[in-house]
């Protein structure tokens, strides 16, 4: 298969795989992997990929980049796997099919590997499996783009959201995924990062980047990569 016929076939397969995902949001998030790679980063990190729909969009990017001779980059796709709150039994978004009838609990991570390896990307996407914030204040290595959607909840949001945008490069993307402004359309916490993002001087909208619910921001040249971004976490507050 040529380097540019896998890009149409993850494409494809990530249209294939069960998610959340439009299309159109996927395509715009491909764009963005691709010029990650592009610039020079290895690493794109995700949190939050519940059957792997996002992740093979992200991973579609990557393969379209190295198709155009850039040095190989993957995807850290970060995870527990047990879905966030909406996914459970009684809300809207919740899949009976996804349950583990042994444990009684959401577990998407057979599904997932099950679609990564269908559609052949095993060398672009590596699982991290466990609890979001815990992972992030363990990671050592920096990413030229983080995408944001895990739990849209107000406490998982901003531990996402704390924990993940301090590792993106210097010149790197944070993408956060169902952003809405009017609260008519969803919730309010992606929003409210990707508002804090902004103000917190370190981030700046990425021109033309903007699709659907999709927001696209990218790290300015002198802000510090490792700092916690800045401003109160309103669910830490009483």
């Amino acid at each position: 298969m040529s380097a540019g016929a896998r890009h149409e076939r993850l494409l494809e397969a990530a249209r294939e795989t069960r998610g959340f995902m439009p299309d159109e949001e996927g395509l715009a998030l491909a764009l963005v992997a691709e010029r990650s790679t592009l610039a020079g980063f290895s690493s794109v990190v995700e949190v939050g990929s519940y059957c792997g729909r996002s992740t093979l969009y992200l991973a579609s990017g990557i393969a379209r980049a190295l198709s155009l001779g850039a040095a190989s980059a993957v995807v850290f796709s970060v995870d527990h796997h047990h879905g966030s709150e909406e996914n459970q039994a009684g809300f809207e978004h919740h899949d009976d099919t996804l349950v583990n009838r042994e444990t009684g609990r959401m577990d998407t991570l057979p599904f997932f590997r099950r679609a990564v390896e269908k559609a052949g990307a095993e060398d672009l996407v590596i699982a991290v499996v466990g609890d979001s914030p815990t992972i992030a204040a363990r990671w050592k290595a920096d990413a030229g783009l983080v995408f944001i959607d895990g739990g849209h909840g107000e406490a998982p949001a901003w531990a996402d959201y704390r924990g993940w945008a301090p590792h993106v490069c210097e010149g790197g993307w944070l993408a956060i995924h169902d952003v809405f402004a009017d609260p008519a359309d969803g919730g309010r916490p992606p929003f409210e990062i990707y508002k804090r993002a902004l103000s917190s001087g370190e981030f700046e909208e990425e021109p033309g980047a903007q699709t659907g619910s999709l927001r696209v921001l990218r790290r300015r040249s002198g802000s510090a990569s490792r700092s916690s971004p800045h401003g109160s976490d309103p669910s830490t507050n009483s």
